[in-house]
């Protein structure tokens, strides 16, 4: 899609649609309150030729509500299309974001290959952030899974141009750029996750990663079974065992130059290219979708792709651990246990009970996140698909987060306000540490049925220990179950913004 920005007014703008945002102004309550919609626009024209329109009440204006007008009087645009933001004081970034996704998703279907979505005028609505999250969304609209259809049609939108007339053009530049490079970033990441396990092996997720990295400018390594056995990475290997298919340990790099000290970011994602649960196999309902299992790793390798191209002033160390889980002769068996990999030569590895091998993404996790550590992460996040259980609390509208340490997690609260993404915290605790300790290990590896995110996290805070470290259970999140008017069904990129930008605010 070849986007473009451009400050004239929007009436003598040639497109084959011009889409506007609107809110509802009204403020009173009760039965008798009727929307009031009003334009974010000052262009006289625009007004004009929507007046009779949202004069009639039959746009109000609510979250990605359209309204298409053709031929619009007054305007060279063939279409206007109105769309709704919601109530005037919850528009936000996020909401024009939603509406630029709703633009082009509304487009696609009807043949229409060129889109012009002019900024919203409004003193709340600064045109930076919004010029960034108008085009993350465009990007984010155009993404379909259909990937392998023998029939598929090309609909993708050839061309979209953000409109900003009268805005400051520095700030709309700078907004512009960023949105570019992160929402290409997003759909880097989902398009890794929409792979179906035969073609998006762990050595091929290995392989783009690389090519990736050498297209960004990172350094990368990507190691497989004889590197894992060389860092004695005991639990890594004890899923990756099962499967025919070679692990890939994938090892990312970023280094601004100049930067000798500071903070060492360490990002770690769960890989698991596909996931059968092991020996505690899966019911067959809905595992097709257990190629999903890798977006965490999906996530952390979009976030890298940005950053190398924001250039953050922070050091930055990428590591996922990919594999697949397969019940296979040479699988591990529940009852096993495995030793994890050791810090330090003078500090041993945690040995690992194996309650249920279906708990395996929590494994990888403990290894990469030691190996961080190891390569001098100071900070931590990690990102999996890694419980069931966190949809459970908290459905498909929040994923979870979890942190030992207040201060890093008040930069990653911050962080979702420019990313737009929900997380909502969860509480760790000794009460729930202890419902993972091993009469016959140090620990295990579930908990049992009840609060079964928080021991997960509680399992990788084993690992992280007292370094500062965010854990991101995004398995509720990574995957649309239904098409929403500003994104398709299937894979979301979710994580791959609110992670970026807690890296940038290390980097500031």
């Amino acid at each position: 899609m070849r986007t473009e920005l451009s400050f004239s007014p929007l009436s003598q703008i040639e497109t084959e649609l011009l889409a506007v945002t609107a809110v509802d102004t009204q403020t009173a309550k009760g039965p008798d309150a009727k929307p009031a919609p009003e334009l974010l626009t000052g262009d006289g024209a625009v007004n004009e030729a929507a007046a009779a329109v949202l004069a009639s009440g039959e746009f109000k204006a609510g979250p990605n509500e359209t309204l298409l007008l053709h031929a619009p009087a007054g305007l060279k645009a063939k279409r206007l299309l109105i769309i709704g933001l919601g109530k005037e004081a919850k528009a936000t970034a996020h909401a024009v974001r939603n509406a630029s996704g709703t633009a082009v998703r509304f487009t696609k279907p009807r043949g229409i290959r060129k889109v012009v979505f002019a900024l919203p005028e409004a003193d709340i609505l600064p045109p930076g952030p919004c010029a960034r999250a108008a085009v993350e969304g465009a990007f984010v609209g155009d993404f379909d899974p259909d990937t392998y259809r023998s029939d598929r049609k090309d609909l993708s939108v050839q061309s979209f141009t953000v409109a900003a007339p009268g805005a400051d053009n520095a700030a709309a530049e700078s907004g512009f750029g960023e949105g570019v490079i992160i929402g290409e970033s997003q759909n880097f990441a989902r398009t890794l996750v929409n792979e179906p396990g035969n073609k998006l092996t762990p050595t091929e997720f290995g392989r783009r990663a690389a090519e990736m990295a050498r297209d960004a400018g990172l350094k990368c390594e990507v190691g497989s079974t004889d590197k894992i056995k060389e860092l004695k990475m005991g639990a890594f290997w004890s899923v990756a065992q099962g499967s025919e298919e070679p692990p890939a340990l994938i090892v990312l790099r970023y280094e601004p130059e100049g930067v000798t000290d500071g903070p060492v970011l360490g990002l770690v994602g769960k890989g698991i290219t596909f996931d059968t649960g092991g020996i505690s196999i899966k019911p067959s309902d809905n595992m097709e979708k257990m190629k999903y299992d890798m977006a965490g790793g999906a996530a952390m390798l979009g976030a890298m792709r940005a950053i190398a191209q924001l250039k953050p002033k922070v050091r930055v160390i990428a590591i996922v651990c990919a594999s697949e889980n397969m019940p296979d002769g040479k699988a591990q068996k529940p009852g096993d246990v495995q030793t994890a990999m050791p810090l330090s030569s003078d500090k041993p590895g945690k040995t690992i009970e194996i309650i249920n091998t279906d708990a395996e993404g929590r494994l990888v996790l403990a290894d990469g996140i030691t190996y961080a550590r190891q390569l001098g992460a100071t900070h931590l996040i990690n990102a999996a698909t890694l419980t069931g259980a966190i949809g459970v609390a908290l459905g498909t509208h929040n994923a979870g987060a979890f942190s030992n340490d207040d201060a890093t997690y008040a930069k990653f609260q911050a962080a979702l306000e420019t990313s737009g993404e929900k997380f909502w915290r969860m509480p760790l605790g000794d009460e729930y540490a202890d419902m993972i300790k091993s009469d016959i290990g140090d620990i295990k590896n579930t908990g049992g049925r009840y609060g079964g995110a928080i021991t997960a996290a509680e399992f990788l805070h084993v690992f992280a220990e007292d370094t500062p470290w965010i854990h991101l259970d995004i398995a509720g999140m990574a995957w649309m179950e239904d098409a929403k008017p500003f994104i398709a069904k299937g894979p979301t990129g979710v994580g791959v913004r609110s992670i970026l930008e807690w890296v940038r605010s290390y980097g500031s």
